[in-house]
């Protein structure tokens, strides 16, 4: 049985189950325990949505949804489900796909700047106290002013010295930043480098419309992020993807409802967002959820436990995937509850006791029909895979990535001038006057100013060397940095919705 143009087949309960793509956008919830196919739904999802033009974006935390890129062979428990479930088209293929990765190993390299992440998402990242955050606030509010870019890590760690060398003008200005309190944030970022963060910032950072791509033969393509390592800095990973969410809020214009999603979002492992999370951080994720839809994207959360999505943010989430979940411990018992309060009620059976007898590749499922309106739940068999299950082999990810419509265009950094060769170049400026004044005494002339090879002349080797990557970058980066990093007139560095908490 072949999806409709107008819906995707999830599998079969006593009917084809299948999400409508005009209510695609209104976002979605996969839950399950460990082992349950999860990453299975996921994978079929991500086909259908793909199949129907739709371009989808999902994290890869084990390396299995490498596989979509390939095509499914044909064993004897995918050809049986599909009997069972009655697709008699079954036939095997792959999604176009785009591999990415922070780190640059396993894909092409993802990079955004420390502008664009702004003070509340970084904080949230550097796990910074209430002091520390408002510092950091403060930090940017002067970059602003100064028009200083913030593009990587060097430049923030410029800037924060620059703040604690500055003293008293800072604490007329915007109240009292001790050096203290500098010094701890650059020990969380020397932590954050350490754990392979520097990877992420800089340029050339990602372009949203990479993410947004259709084939040839219009199909979405499936951009496939690389995170079994990132893993490993779980608080990363959350805000690398909560970063990339307030990017597609901020950049897409509005579309309203449109006939099918624009992109879809796979939000994997998701208690790792909400983990923790101060209420002003969940108010703002909450306000995406619920607006990005208008901008045609559809946001699925993928997370073991029901009870891991706050509730202002489960409320929005119509189209639900429910695997087994275990009933031993009472926050268990709590969790099936839970999931089986959030369902339309069947009369033919107890959704509770349902959700407990599950198995592999079963779920309860219930997805928007007209008027929006939740369907009854079902139990559900999940249909097999068009592509493989399982990772793809290095010669093959060599090989997607050689090919890749990408491919050299994120794969080397360009560091060009911004905050800490400005305020270096100043420091070498101030000590080579503060020189010339005791050699030539406080009342002798001043010189004129020189051109740029008597500046060049006075840096230092490494500030040449930078100096000679701007002037390469800068035709290349002078337009899209007026877009990307400026705005209010011209003397403000934009950040996204998570930009600052009190925005």
């Amino acid at each position: 049985m072949a999806d409709r143009d107008d819906t995707i087949q999830i599998g079969t309960s006593v009917k084809p189950e299948t999400i409508a793509l005009n209510f695609a956008n209104r976002h979605g919830l996969i839950t399950g325990a460990t082992g349950t196919g999860k990453t299975v739904t996921l994978q079929i999802l991500a086909e259908g949505f793909s199949k129907a033009g739709v371009p989808v974006f999902c994290s890869d935390i084990k390396g299995d949804l490498s596989g979509i890129a390939m095509p499914g062979e044909p064993k004897d428990f995918l050809l049986k489900r599909a009997e069972a479930i009655g697709l008699d088209d079954y036939t095997f293929g792959a999604s176009p796909a785009i591999l990415w990765d922070l780190f640059g190993e396993q894909g092409h390299p993802v990079r955004t700047t420390i502008s664009e992440m702004g003070p509340l998402i970084l904080s949230r990242l550097l796990e910074l106290s209430e002091a520390q955050e408002g510092a950091l606030n403060i930090a940017f509010r002067l970059a602003d002013e100064q028009n200083l870019l913030l593009l990587d890590l060097k430049d923030l760690r410029a800037l924060l010295a620059h703040l604690a060398e500055a003293g008293s003008e800072i604490t007329t200005s915007y109240g009292n930043v001790t050096k203290q309190t500098i010094g701890a944030i650059q020990r969380r970022l020397l932590v954050l480098e350490n754990q392979g963060a520097a990877h992420f910032f800089g340029e050339p950072a990602l372009d949203i419309v990479d993410l947004m791509r259709i084939d040839r033969n219009g199909h979405g393509i499936v951009s496939v992020l690389a995170a079994d390592r990132l893993m490993r800095s779980p608080r990363l990973y959350a805000t690398f993807l909560l970063w990339l969410l307030s990017e597609l809020f901020e950049t897409l214009p509005e579309v309203g409802d449109p006939d099918r999603p624009k992109l879809v979002f796979f939000f994997d492992e998701a208690h790792l967002l909400f983990d923790d999370a101060p209420d002003a951080l969940v108010d703002k994720v909450e306000q995406v959820v619920r607006l990005i839809r208008s901008k045609g994207v559809g946001v699925y959360f993928v997370t073991q436990n029901p009870l891991d999505v706050p509730d202002t943010v489960l409320a929005q989430l119509g189209n639900r995937v429910q695997h087994a979940l275990r009933a031993y411990t009472p926050r268990e018992q709590k969790a099936v509850k839970t999931a089986a309060d959030t369902f339309r009620a069947n009369p033919d059976f107890d959704t509770a006791e349902v959700i407990t007898e599950l198995g592999v590749g079963e779920a309860l499922v219930s997805t928007l029909e007209d008027k929006g309106v939740p369907s009854v739940v079902q139990r559900t068999l999940i249909r097999p895979p068009a592509s493989r299950l399982g990772p793809i082999t290095p010669d093959e990810r060599a090989l997607l990535m050689r090919d890749s419509p990408v491919s050299g265009r994120y794969d080397h950094a360009v560091d060009r001038e911004s905050a800490y060769e400005v305020l270096s170049s100043r420091a070498a400026a101030s000590t080579g006057a503060t020189a010339q004044t005791a050699t030539r005494g406080p009342d002798a002339p001043p010189q004129s100013a020189g051109g740029v090879a008597d500046v060049f002349a006075e840096l230092s080797p490494e500030l040449k060397e930078a100096g000679l990557q701007v002037l390469k970058s800068f035709g290349r980066s002078f337009a899209s940095s007026l877009g990307r990093n400026m705005g209010d007139g011209g003397n403000r560095i934009l950040r996204g919705i998570f930009g600052s908490m009190r925005r």
